[in-house]
This record gives structure tokens, C-alpha cells and sequence, in this order.
């Protein structure tokens, strides 16, 4: 079944199966039952040329323009529908049993080619990106031959005959020179509710890997010093600093998600970004002193070079060009005032740098909800439609960001657990140490290895526990939680830093029994305490409370209308599969366990009698205790954690008889649910 706003030649059946797949192209014009031609525009600008070339080409015939995936335009298609279906009830009481027999014919034909494309590019990328992320049926995919707005449906798709044609095309492309410049292209897009988006897979470039070795470099600059001297005034240099370069980092790849370039000048594009975010970090450490001047200076180089940018892709892709110049605005606003912090000295300049800060991370938010409420199609849940602008006002703004451009998910979920991976990465490199005694099995190791297990159970619920086993992605689910999730990853991300910087010293600690300090190096032994500052134990375990905090759980950014879990909560942000014989845990007590594990992380400073091996090892065994949990809770109550799996069921609500259903899984049949109408049984069936 097809919802996709192509074109066809009347044709598209109620049966579920679509025409569309035997067609090498779409058809960019079709005529009403009143014998109207309607034709088919694939963008604004295109529509308003297209209407002038009609009207001096056909100046006394009549015709319609729409734009391809317009209310009108499935309007029209719904007319002609329509009519066709009453020519095929014709046909049928004309011709009786000879037509019954082409249709049935007809509809074999339809089932092998529908089986055909779910094994072509197209099917493949989009089932996997639905069984990944989660389903939407507001996602729409468009391919290299044609522009954006002649799209496939993420129900059915688009199965273009000659595909392996472009497949071998695009190999032959490998060996070309890459040219110094090359018009942007929109990735994915937002129209009317709608997402667009290309059908082949956004990977991530060598050059964006590129990137992240240099943030190795910044983490430990940043998370080392700050453990050097716990005071409140290194963790506001601290703050400030990781905020900033966090910021370029987002910044660039939103960039490389939205447009596809792939040419010369987007690789000097980034070394100037790259350079830029170098000189910052040259200036990190005195960030509130001297260096200030330079530290602003390196950062606004790279922040207005990309509001240039934006005002560049204003000016080439005028389909989104009011999101571009309100990136540039929001660019232009902060940056005058970092400007003006420079002239003002403490403590007066904090109030301007965080004024600048919540404009630079809350600004983007603020804007897609206003214009996401505003352009949402009729009978989908407004975010912010309402009083909240004039009519006149609510209208100007949904015409000008009638499109605009959308995150890639795969893209964005996969540059950031590689910035996390680099996160725990720098946790199991700040815990090592080297050894100068004989027999080096010590408090040392213990401690090291207790942390490198922090680390471990960290990667283990954040990869393999809280990202995988998704039934809907949190940028896929809702506007809101999208937004609460890629928030959160800065303080989760920050927090950890924190207090990895702060293990590292704890390792080093000389507070408990079997630390001599003649067991480490010379280097090592400059970094030795004897004893714990109060900061670092804050620093420590407030760090990692907070951060197991955002791994689990955070309230929603805003009072936003979101869609209710079965225990209530709203906070949580994915949605995850449940086995079909239950779980043993429900996921609201497993976060109120990681919550409880949360508030004790957080209380653990002010036990000052514990020494460092003694600290490291309780916040080891709570974090230990949060993985079981876990891992016991999501299970099944009927699986065994030994031996091999039983034999696979499957569960499902259907309005079908149960004679039919086992007689299509028997027979490896499709089932088409949206066809199945009131009949049968409404039970639960399960089929082994």
C-alpha cells in the first residue's frame, strides 16, 4: 500500500498494490474525469517556471499545478481514483468471470513484484532503518534520478526497474575527480509534516573521524586539569570551555548531515574549522584570565565562518533558505555578545557568557517547535499552534519554512556514540599508570581495575542496554524527546569527563593501605596525593551520578504534550521492545533503581572517612548492581539465562481468523493488516 504523493496514470488500486513499481519513471501529469490536466511540480521554484511555459505554450487550454506531495495534489490523485474504480466496477459486471480472472492474474503479478522490491536498495535501507530506530509513517525517500519531492513512500516505496543500472553508474563514478565545488544537495527535509529524505544510507565521512581525534586531545586537556584543582572555579573554567567546543563539534555535524557536498572545498572548510578549534584549545587552560581575548577570538572565527556558511546556502538552495538565515541569526546575535564579554571583567562577564550559551543551545529548540507547530498537515497533534502568533503572522512563517531541513538519524546517532566511545575512551587512558615496583599487584592495580569495570559497565548500559533493542528511537518518537535526548548527551557527556579526570587522580592516591609511593615512576609520583580534596570526591562521584542520571533518565525540556508509557512516565526517552512473554522488570522500577543509585553517587562526598580504594570501590559495586538490574529486569521470566534459546513464538493482535492466519505463515504468504477488515477473532495468537 502506497501513500506516497506520486504521480501515476489513475492508477492506484485499493487492494494495496501499486502500479508504480513497473514504471521506469513517474508520470508528471495525468487528466481529471473532466478531462482537466493536472501536472505535477517537484519544488516552488520549479512550479512557478513550469506555469509560465504552460500558459505561453497552451494559452486556451485549462490546466491545474500542484506540487508534488501537496494536500492538493492527493487531492486530485484521490479524484482520479475514484474514478477508475468506478471503470473497474464496469468492466467487471461487462465482462464477469474473464475480468475476474485478469485481475486475479493481475494481483499475483503485484505480490511478486511488491516481494521483488522488499529485496531491492530501497526496501532494505528503509526496513533496517525501521527495524534500528522504529517505524513512522511520516517518512518519505527520494532517489539521485529524480529531484526531492518525487519521492518513495516508507511503506511501499519507489522500486525503480533500472536500479541496478544507477547502482553500476555509481561505481563508475568512484574513479572521477573530486571537484573543487560542488552544488549542496538537502539530505532529508520537513514538508508539511512529511519527511523526505534520500534513499541511500548517510555514512559518516573519514574526514568527520578526523574530527574527533582532535577532541581526544581536548578531553584530556580539559579533564586533567580540572582534577588537578577541584575548586569551584576550575569546574566553571571547565564548564564553560567543554560547552564551547562541544557547541563547534554539533555545529559541524548538523552541517555535514543536512547537505551533501562532497567536494574540495568542504574539506578545507573543515581544516579551517579544525584549526580554529585548535587555537581554542590552546587558550583553554587560563580560559578566565588572560587568554580570554584568545579563546573568544579562535571560537567566533569558527562560528561566524559557519554563519557564512548558512548565508552562502541561503543564497544557492532557496527551498530552505528561511532556516538558513535564522542559523545565521542566531549565529550573529551570540557572537556580539562573546564580543562584548571581552570588554567587561569578572565577575560581570559570567552573566553575559551564559546569556550567550542558553541563546547558542536553546535558540535551535525554540525555533523548530515554533515551526514544526506551525506546518504540521491537518489532524496531526500541534506542538505550537494556537495564540501564540496571528493568523497572518502563523501563516508568513509556514510559508517560508514550508521546508526546511531534518536531522538524519543514522548520521546523528552514530556520530555520537562516537563521540561517547571517544568519552569512555579517554576514562580507561586516565586510569593507567606505570608501575616501578617488582611485585606490582597493589591498591594501584585495584583501584585501576576497578575503574577500568566502571568503565566497561558504562559502555555495556549505554550501548548494548539503553541504545539497542529499540522499538522507536527518541528522534524518531516525538519532536520533544528528540530534543531531550541530543540535550542530554552534554552534561551526561561532561560529567563523565569530570569524573574520569577525577579517577585519575584517585588511582594515584596514597590515602590507603599498600600505596607506596616508591611504587610509581618519577612522573607519577609528581601527580600522587596523600590525600583526597573535598572537590575531588565531588568531582568523582557527583560526576558519575549525574551522568548515570542522563544515561536513564531526565525530565522533558519543555511542557510539551508527549505520548504516555504504560507506567506513566514521560521522561524516558526511547521506547524499547518488550519480549513477548513479558519481562521480569518493568522499566519504571529499573529507573527508579538507577534514580535511587543516582541520589547515593551524589551523597557518597560527604562520607569523608573513606579513602580513595574504599570510595572507588563502592561506587564500582553500585554501578555493578545498576548492570544487573538491567540485565535481569529486561529479560523474559520464561528464558533462561543457560543454554540455548526455546522455539521462537510470534504474538500479535490481528481481526483475522486464526484458520487464515496459520495458513499464511504455513504457505509464507503476506499479509497486507491494513487490508484485514472486521472479521474474525480478536484474540491473541502465538505460533511457534
Amino acid at each position: 500500500m502506497s501513500s506516497t504523493p506520486t504521480t501515476t496514470t489513475g492508477v492506484t488500486l485499493s487492494s494495496g498494490h501499486s502500479h508504480s513499481h513497473h514504471r521506469a519513471k513517474r508520470q508528471r501529469h495525468y487528466v481529471l474525469p473532466d478531462g482537466r490536466k493536472v501536472h505535477i511540480a517537484l519544488s516552488p521554484e520549479e512550479a512557478e517556471s513550469l506555469r509560465q511555459r504552460l500558459t505561453a505554450i497552451k494559452k486556451d487550454e485549462p490546466f491545474d499545478l500542484v506540487i508534488s506531495g501537496s494536500p492538493e495534489h492527493l487531492e486530485a490523485l484521490r479524484q482520479v481514483h475514484s474514478h477508475y474504480d468506478e471503470r473497474r466496477e464496469m468492466l467487471r459486471a461487462k465482462h464477469g468471470p474473464d475480468y475476474d480472472e485478469f485481475e486475479n492474474v493481475r494481483a499475483e503479478l503485484d505480490h511478486l513484484s511488491s516481494e521483488l522490491h522488499m529485496l531491492s536498495d530501497h526496501a532494505v535501507q528503509l526496513d533496517a532503518n525501521f527495524s534500528k530506530y522504529g517505524y513512522s509513517a511520516h517518512l518519505r525517500t527520494y532517489d539521485d534520478h529524480s529531484a526531492p519531492g518525487s519521492s518513495a513512500s516508507s511503506i511501499s516505496g519507489f522500486h525503480d526497474p533500472d536500479h541496478e543500472k544507477k547502482d553500476w553508474e555509481s561505481e563508475k563514478r568512484n574513479g572521477r575527480i573530486m571537484k573543487i565545488y560542488k552544488k549542496p544537495t538537502v539530505r532529508q527535509y520537513f514538508h508539511k509534516g512529511l519527511l523526505w529524505r534520500a534513499s541511500e544510507r548517510t555514512e559518516v565521512a573519514s574526514f568527520e573521524l578526523f574530527v574527533d581525534l582532535l577532541y581526544v586531545g581536548i578531553l584530556a586537556i580539559n579533564g586533567d586539569h580540572a582534577a588537578e584543582d577541584p575548586t569551584g572555579h576550575e569546574l566553571l573554567r571547565f564548564s564553560i570551555t567543554f560547552i564551547m567546543s562541544w557547541k563547534l563539534w554539533s555545529d559541524l555535524a548538523l552541517i555535514i548531515s543536512w547537505f551533501e557536498t562532497d567536494d574540495i572545498l568542504q574539506r578545507l572548510s573543515v581544516m579551517t574549522i579544525m584549526a580554529c578549534l585548535l587555537g581554542l584549545t590552546t587558550n583553554m587552560l587560563d580560559a578566565l584570565g588572560e587568554t580570554y581575548s584568545m579563546l573568544v577570538a579562535f571560537y567566533l572565527a569558527a562560528r561566524l565562518f559557519m554563519g557564512a556558511y548558512y548565508f552562502l546556502l541561503a543564497w544557492v538552495i532557496p527551498m530552505v533558505r528561511g532556516m538558513m538565515l535564522v542559523h545565521v541569526s542566531l549565529t550573529a546575535i551570540p557572537s556580539a555578545i562573546w564580543i562584548g564579554s571581552i570588554y567587561v571583567d569578572m565577575p560581570q562577564r559570567l552573566g553575559l557568557i551564559w546569556a550567550a550559551i542558553f541563546i547558542e543551545l536553546t535558540g535551535p529548540m525554540f525555533v523548530i517547535l515554533i515551526i514544526r507547530g506551525l506546518t504540521l498537515p491537518e489532524g496531526t497533534q500541534p506542538i505550537a499552534r494556537g495564540p501564540m502568533f496571528p493568523k497572518r503572522i502563523a501563516e508568513w512563517i509556514g510559508r517560508v519554512f514550508e521546508f526546511f531541513p531534518a536531522m538524519n538519524i543514522e548520521h546523528k546517532v552514530e556520530r555520537t556514540n562516537a563521540f561517547t566511545t571517544l568519552v569512555f575512551g579517554y576514562s580507561v587512558v586516565a586510569i593507567i599508570y606505570q608501575n616501578a615496583a617488582s611485585f606490582g599487584l597493589n591498591a594501584f592495580f585495584g583501584k585501576a581495575a576497578l575503574g577500568l569495570v566502571q568503565a566497561f559497565c558504562f559502555n555495556w548500559i549505554y550501548f548494548e542496554l539503553d541504545g539497542a533493542d529499540l522499538y522507536t528511537h527518541a528522534i524518531r518518537r516525538t519532536v520533544a524527546s528528540a530534543m531531550a535526548w541530543s540535550t542530554a548527551h552534554l552534561p551526561f557527556i561532561m560529567s563523565f569527563v569530570l569524573a574520569a579526570g577525577a579517577l585519575s587522580k584517585l588511582v594515584l592516591a596514597t590515602d590507603c593501605r599498600d600505596t607506596k609511593i616508591e611504587d610509581l615512576t618519577e612522573t607519577y609520583i609528581l601527580k600522587s596525593d596523600p590525600e583526597i580534596p573535598i572537590g575531588l570526591r565531588w568531582f568523582y562521584c557527583g560526576g558519575l551520578g549525574i551522568a548515570l542520571f542522563c544515561m536513564g533518565k531526565f525530565p522533558p525540556l519543555l511542557p510539551i504534550r508527549l505520548s504516555l508509557t504504560k507506567s506513566g512516565i514521560i521522561s524516558i526517552c526511547h521506547i524499547h521492545k518488550d519480549p513477548a512473554m513479558g519481562i521480569r522488570v518493568r522499566k519504571s522500577k529499573r529507573m527508579a533503581n538507577r534514580f535511587a543509585v543516582c541520589i547515593i553517587l551524589c551523597c557518597l562526598p560527604t562520607a569523608h572517612h573513606l579513602n580513595s580504594l574504599q570510595l572507588i570501590s563502592i561506587v564500582t559495586g553500585l554501578i555493578i548492581w545498576v548492570l544487573f538490574v538491567e540485565l535481569f529486569g529486561c529479560s523474559s521470566p520464561e528464558e533462561s539465562f543457560f543454554g540455548e534459546k526455546k522455539q521462537c513464538k510470534y504474538t500479535a493482535r490481528c481481526k483475522i481468523t486464526k484458520k487464515d492466519l496459520e495458513s499464511a505463515v504455513k504457505g509464507g504468504h503476506v499479509i497486507n493488516v491494513s487490508e484485514l477488515s472486521d472479521r474474525g477473532e480478536k484474540g491473541l495468537y502465538e505460533m511457534s
